[in-house]
């Protein structure tokens, strides 16, 4: 992610970050347990990403998705991350470990996922900046706030 455009000091955008993190952490202990051989540790890992994958797109998606939508420049490409959601979360509830043509499938999905994080770091986040309203940025975040109170 870009270091310049200050959007890492906005509060829900770091929180996004942070989940990208965390997320993006559980991945890559994942495919390093199937590296090792460690398929029902590397289920666990699969697991808890997708309940915090799940909990992140609802945020992102309600809030911030929803209000750079309102901006017709934007709806392709929001539209396009949200069916990359949609396609990733197809594929982790359907994922078999013990399948090695899966577990192929599943580090290409990882990478995949780095690609579609930039896509909002370097991309949608730092558009957000000079896109929203101070109204627009409070629906995002109450968006946000009412996904992870739950």
């Amino acid at each position: 992610m870009c270091h310049y455009c200050g959007c890492r000091e906005t509060p829900l955008i770091r929180e996004f970050i942070a989940e990208h993190e965390s997320v993006t952490d559980l991945a890559g202990a994942a495919v390093r347990a199937l590296d090792s051989g460690d398929r029902d540790g590397a289920r666990a890992l699969v697991g808890r990403m997708a309940v915090e994958l799940r909990a992140h797109w609802a945020g992102e998606e309600q809030g911030l998705f929803a209000v750079m939508r309102e901006n017709a420049e934007y709806t392709g490409y929001v539209d396009a991350l949200a069916a990359e959601h949609r396609e990733l979360a197809a594929f982790l509830d359907t994922l078999d470990l013990e399948s090695a043509e899966q577990r192929g499938a599943f580090v290409r999905a990882v990478e995949e996922l780095y690609t579609h994080i930039s896509k909002e770091e370097d991309g949608l986040f730092p558009a957000s900046l000079t896109e929203l309203t101070g109204e627009q940025w409070d629906r995002s975040i109450d968006a946000w706030r009412t996904v992870h109170s739950r």
